[in-house]
């Protein structure tokens, strides 16, 4: 059995190294904050900013051996499969985010934010 002082080395390397990445290490899909900087123009002329939502997470994904139909079919090139899904946004809501221009002149812009996250069929661009 180990020492006292080596469980508790153990136990104060795990609490410290807990802490770093800890959005990266929550099982599933997720809402996640990020800030926004919105511009009206490239110039700047009226800017603000928003904290906006992401879709952060890991979903399941596997890889095996194809099944003999698979590789039939396929003429014996297909013989892996891979079922996979990535972490998307499943509803988006718009945010009314306040621009400070010069001449301190006010407006306003509606961007879009994450309302739900879901695990779904990966795809190179959905929006």
């Amino acid at each position: 059995m180990e020492s006292p002082q080596t469980l508790l080395l153990c136990l104060l390397v795990l609490a410290i190294t807990e802490g770093w990445g800890r959005e990266a290490a929550i099982p599933g899909c997720h809402l996640h904050p990020f800030n926004v900087t919105v511009r009206s123009d490239r110039q700047g002329t009226c800017q603000g900013s928003h904290v906006a939502q992401a879709c952060v997470g890991h979903c399941e994904s596997s890889a095996f051996p194809s099944r003999y139909s698979v590789l039939v079919a396929s003429g014996y090139r297909h013989n892996i499969t891979s079922v996979s899904q990535c972490c998307t946004i499943s509803s988006l809501r718009k945010v009314k985010v306040r621009l400070q221009c010069v001449g301190n002149r006010k407006e306003e812009l509606e961007i879009f934010t994450a309302k739900a996250c879901q695990c779904d069929m990966c795809r190179l661009s959905r929006y």
